[in-house]
């Protein structure tokens, strides 16, 4: 699925970093030292052809970058579950637990749609994830969540099915948001997936 040492930059990044003021990356050649052959190799491209924030290549299989992103955004999505269910009058407990069940089941559905999502990505030739390809991602990975939530929220917070549904209404425009502006920072430190590229 991944390899570990993307070809060089073909004819037309040349032109895209001469024409943006880049320098163009060095190419490897046997008189390169070493030390500076993985590094110029191994650099992921982030949203809008720029170098990852890292500036080298952090994650050696799609599945161990997954799963940190994954890990990493539910982390965050726990903390920000439970404020805003609390704010919006719920115990802190059960708002906590709403929050951790939540995470756990967007953790798993998170690792299955990505996958899914990326084989999806790299048969049809879609590279760079263009904003509708970033919004369809964020539209869909959020409907199949809705599906397994809705249930657990209303037990959680002994409430109907439909409260729930508003309960979850209200975090999905939330993390229809986060999980957007999340991805896009994601990319942008680490790099594009090797699917996107």
């Amino acid at each position: 699925m991944s390899t570990n040492a993307p070809c060089p930059p073909d004819a037309q990044d040349s032109a895209q970093n001469s024409a943006l003021g880049h320098a163009p990356e060095p190419e490897v050649t046997e008189a390169t030292p070493a030390s500076t052959t993985p590094a110029t190799r191994e650099v992921p491209k982030a949203p809008g052809g720029r170098r990852a924030l890292v500036g080298r290549r952090v994650f050696r299989t799609p599945l161990v970058r997954r799963v940190v992103y994954a890990v990493v955004f539910e982390a965050f999505a726990i903390l920000f579950a439970t404020l805003i269910l609390t704010l919006m009058g719920n115990p802190p407990g059960a708002s906590a637990a709403v929050g951790v069940v939540s995470s756990v089941v967007a953790l798993i559905w998170n690792m299955v749609f990505n996958t899914l999502f990326e084989r999806w990505e790299r048969r049809s030739g879609h590279t760079g994830r263009p904003l509708w390809v970033r919004l369809m991602h964020t539209v869909l990975f959020e409907a199949g969540l809705l599906v397994f939530l809705i249930p657990a929220v209303a037990l959680l917070l002994q409430v109907g099915l439909w409260e729930a549904f508003l309960y979850e209404a209200a975090l999905l425009v939330f993390f229809l948001i986060y999980n957007a502006v999340y991805a896009w920072c994601f990319d942008r430190v680490f790099g594009l997936p090797d699917s996107a590229q």
